[in-house]
């Protein structure tokens, strides 16, 4: 069985020959996995006036716009492209609704709500995630315990966690998109994790009167 990198790299080299059948479908290979990921990002109230399908095509636009820079150069590979550029739409279409000091209120939702919300999904990610001792403490801890939690970490744990959890990404592509190495990206991934468990377990420490 022909395997996706195998497929999506037969892609790139026809598109570099300049195939347009192959340009059209490099792109269109790659739009619900972006799909995925801005429709999990996307604020809710938002989404009731933006879909994120209009986002993702959108950053397809410009993915086919500078697709013949990209193809020469190769500054990344293939999808961690596609997700710098439809992350930076996300970013606009945010910052359309809700000012440039949107993303730091953001940061501070504690509160549940609706599964779209950006703190809720991450949240129910990480306590859903069974594989590893960390996921599975995690997994008994409430989803408003772990918001909390979350509120209180710097921002690059949270990116880490939402690119792993969130997004999907495997740690390859993080490290990618961060520039670090992937045993960097592990090891920060793993501190992530502790600081986040540090937290939950002082929540669970009584308060001195």
């Amino acid at each position: 069985m022909i395997g996706r990198d195998h497929i999506l790299s037969t892609l790139l080299t026809r598109a570099s020959q300049g195939d347009a059948f192959a340009r059209q479908e490099l792109l269109s290979s790659q739009r619900e996995r972006l799909l995925r990921m801005v429709a999990r990002r996307l604020d809710r109230r938002v989404a009731a006036r933006v879909g994120a399908s209009d986002i993702v095509q959108e950053a397809l636009i410009d993915a086919e716009r500078k697709l013949d820079d990209y193809l020469r150069e190769r500054p990344l590979p293939f999808y961690p492209w596609l997700h710098r550029l439809a992350s930076e739409r996300l970013a606009q279409t945010h910052r359309r609704h809700f000012g440039p000091s949107r993303d730091l209120a953001r940061e501070r939702v504690v509160s549940l709500g609706p599964a779209c919300d950006l703190s809720v999904v991450l949240a129910n990610r990480l306590v859903d995630s069974g594989s590893s001792p960390s996921g599975r403490l995690l997994r008994e801890e409430a989803n408003e315990r772990v918001l909390v939690a979350l509120s209180g970490l710097a921002h690059h744990d949270r990116e880490i966690l939402r690119k792993r959890y969130l997004d999907g990404m495997p740690f390859a592509e993080v490290a990618v998109v961060l520039g670090l190495s992937e045993g960097a990206v592990k090891m920060r991934h793993l501190r992530a994790l502790e600081r986040l468990k540090q937290r939950l377990d002082e929540s669970e420490k009584p308060s001195v009167p």
